[in-house]
């Protein structure tokens, strides 16, 4: 379906303005092969009343293209929670469409790639985490939002990276049971006076920098501002000026507006803070992660004319694990 769209005037007048923005990302040609793309996506979102939730880590094409709402795990399971739309789609990871699906199980969520998983989200199952109930009664289960909609279901709160330190703190425990993600664990223990109980889980893009990576950073760009995400390692995180999640990574930027800037996080989220800040020295690590590479512009269009694939999550998981989204947006507002 997708190799009868062509590069019209019509098409052409109506991407201009996003073409605008991405004239350094795309050469001409290549933009020429996306519009049509783009242009048919939007036009199906206004048939369909759909919605497409677009993750920081999704190339430009997407973010400035065809995404509607764009952010991190936490501002898209809180659009999502309160989506009016009649169809979703989720540009991002699995996981990400089964949080929608669980706050709108009156509507269809669609995910363009149903194999786009997260390292995360596989280290951990919900047999695992009845098991860990068992070793520590009674302590409280915090889990990252990069998990599976079972292992929500076994949890009392999810948290994001950018609420995790808040979430923890306000819970009334000495302990703290923090999964799966151990190097998140290990950046909150730093922020709270609580003990911290870790699960051996990590995600593949984020435990690839080292040390060494920003050391050679600040001896080839003297004076660069090194910004980290927060599921690095602790030898990473103590080598970098600030840790955030994506979207505190994108307030320092806009905040501080710092002339040499280094993202130590996925690197298509390089490309969309540099379209919005051209002004900016943006040194770029290319740490791709592949499960958000699986979707892309004609995945999204065939998704949105077949409304396929949809996810499904079992009713009864759903309303467990929705308590502890809940509680989580609950503890955030």
């Amino acid at each position: 379906m997708t190799n009868q769209l062509a590069y019209t005037d019509d098409v052409a007048a109506a991407t201009a303005p996003i073409y605008e923005k991405l004239s350094e990302q795309y050469t001409e040609s290549h933009w020429k092969a996306l519009a049509p793309l783009i242009y048919e996506i939007n036009r199906l979102k206004k048939e369909k009343n759909a919605v497409i939730l677009a993750h920081n880590y999704m190339t430009p094409d997407i973010f400035y293209g065809v995404g509607d709402i764009v952010g991190d795990s936490l501002k898209l399971a809180q659009v999502a929670a309160e989506a009016e739309a009649d169809v979703i789609v989720q540009a991002g990871v699995h996981f990400m469409a089964e949080t929608a699906k669980i706050l709108n199980m009156d509507k269809v969520v669609l995910m363009p790639d149903m194999a786009a998983g997260c390292s995360l989200a596989e280290s951990i199952t919900a047999a695992d985490v009845r098991l860990l109930r068992e070793k520590y009664p009674g302590v409280p289960i915090v889990t990252y939002v990069n998990t599976s909609a079972e292992v929500k279901a076994e949890s009392d709160v999810c948290c994001t990276s950018s609420n995790a330190v808040k979430i923890v703190n306000a819970l009334d425990s000495d302990e703290v049971l923090m999964i799966p993600d151990q190097y998140l664990a290990e950046y909150v223990q730093t922020h709270t006076d609580k003990k911290i109980y870790t699960w051996k889980g990590s995600c593949e893009v984020h435990e690839r920098f080292t040390p060494e990576d920003i050391k050679k950073y600040r001896e080839q760009f003297p004076g660069i501002v090194v910004l980290a995400h927060p599921e690095c390692p602790q030898d990473v995180l103590k080598e970098a000026d600030y840790t955030g999640s994506t979207s505190q990574i994108i307030n320092y930027v806009e905040d501080k507006k710092p002339a040499n800037v280094v993202l130590i996080t996925e690197c298509s989220m390089s490309d969309n803070v540099q379209v919005a800040h051209p002004e900016l020295n943006l040194v770029r690590p290319c740490q791709l992660c592949p499960h958000m590479k699986r979707v892309t512009l004609p995945k999204i269009l065939k998704s949105l004319q077949t409304l396929e694939p949809q996810v499904h999550v079992d009713p009864e998981v759903a309303k467990r694990a929705r308590k502890s989204i809940d509680r989580m947006l609950e503890l955030s507002a």
